[in-house]
């Protein structure tokens, strides 16, 4: 039986034209970009060039971005690092991925305070509420772009337009909050601009846009000071230090420049995608509840419950049928717990229980889908025949 693979919020697979771009600095260009003989300055240039590459495509500049082994450490970055020591202030949304969620616990436990915005029931935080949630002493807002279980896409300029409205309002010119936005499932599927979105730092791994594994980055405004968590050596001015890899730089450069030059079509094929998985299941499968925007989130989400069936029998079902799918975020898949993210949001508990997340790629095609659908729902079913 041929896989079908819809979990593509979990990782995509890489482009070969981002392979092929890799290669010379696997083999031949293998310098280390810190090192002053010609093999060293090839690899520099190289990195540098991907450095560019990337702030181009992003709205940023070449000294704002820095590369990291991923969105994780990219994350745990600018929690901590713009944090500061406790005792603080921070204000979150409650459906941020496990690599900000849990960074904040450990906020908690050494002195912090943290207050979270409420989310509706299509997964989108409520911005007219972090008005409340500000203190003078409030050193972070961190609110993601796009969710990575919903798909839904968040308030970030009204967040922006909130803080500075408390500010003024509350004279108080000198707060000292920055924002954080993790853009991970967001950039190289729909358009972000760092400079428009007006936040201090931002998020992203190259692995969810047909990049390599491994390599991400976080860009962080120009003139913002950073505590570095690893110490130890001189590159990207001690922000983050250590040897980096010029070819996973070089591939996250490639796969964001294919995703920005091929964006528009990409994004049609999986909307209609989506709309025709959606459309099979709610045919097929009723009743079928939609957890998420109907419109207007990333179109590669689709995040739906199928009362009557649980969530981790059904995702086995489907393992077995040859769906690759998840009940939620892959750095958490591993737990049984329900998802965070729709207890924020207020889901019944059947509802909650039975969650599925299936996500998309221009890479797929309508027999595909069609076939995903059928298994689908033959699978639901089954479990619902068996009480399962």
């Amino acid at each position: 039986m041929d896989l079908i693979y819809i979990d593509n919020n979990a990782t995509t697979p890489t482009l070969p034209a981002v392979w092929e771009a890799m290669r010379p600095y696997l083999t031949d260009a293998y310098g280390n970009p810190a090192s002053a003989h010609r093999a060293g300055r090839r690899a520099r240039q190289a990195l540098e060039d991907a450095r560019e590459r990337v702030a181009a495509l992003l709205g940023a500049q070449p000294d704002e971005v820095i590369f990291t082994s991923g969105a994780t450490e990219a994350n745990n970055l600018a929690v901590f690092g713009l944090a500061g020591d406790p005792p603080g202030h921070v204000v979150a949304s409650p459906i941020e991925h496990p690599s900000v969620a849990e960074p904040l616990r450990r906020l908690q436990e050494i002195g912090f305070r943290v207050a979270y915005l409420p989310a509706d029931r299509t997964g989108g935080v409520r911005a007219e509420a972090l008005a409340g949630l500000l203190r003078p002493e409030t050193r972070l807002v961190t609110v993601m772009l796009a969710n990575n279980e919903t798909g839904a896409i968040q308030p970030i300029a009204d967040c922006r337009l909130q803080i500075a409205d408390w500010a003024m309002k509350s004279a108080i010119c000198n707060l000292q909050s920055a924002i954080h936005c993790d853009a991970v499932q967001a950039v190289g599927r729909v358009p972000v601009h760092f400079g428009e979105l007006g936040v201090t730092s931002l998020s992203l791994s190259a692995h969810k846009f047909h990049g390599p594994r491994g390599v991400g980055a976080l860009l962080l405004r120009r003139g913002t000071k950073l505590r570095p968590l690893f110490f130890g050596g001189h590159q990207q001015h001690g922000r983050r230090p250590g040897t980096e890899p010029v070819a996973l730089a070089v591939g996250l450069a490639t796969a964001l420049e294919l995703a920005e030059r091929e964006g528009a079509a990409r994004r049609e094929r999986v909307l209609a995608l989506r709309r025709r998985l959606l459309d099979a299941l709610r045919r097929e499968a009723a009743p079928v509840v939609l957890n998420g925007p109907e419109e207007g989130g990333i179109p590669h989400t689709l995040n739906l419950s199928f009362p009557g069936c649980r969530a981790d029998a059904l995702l086995m079902v489907l393992d077995l049928a040859g769906v690759a799918c998840s009940t939620g975020s892959a750095c958490s898949s591993g737990s049984l717990l329900p998802s965070p993210v729709l207890k924020a949001m207020g889901v019944h508990d059947e509802v909650l229980h039975s969650a599925m997340r299936f996500s998309l790629s221009a890479l797929l095609s309508e027999a595909e889908i069609d076939e995903a659908a059928r298994r689908i729902a033959a699978a639901v079913r089954r479990l619902r025949a068996t009480g399962d």
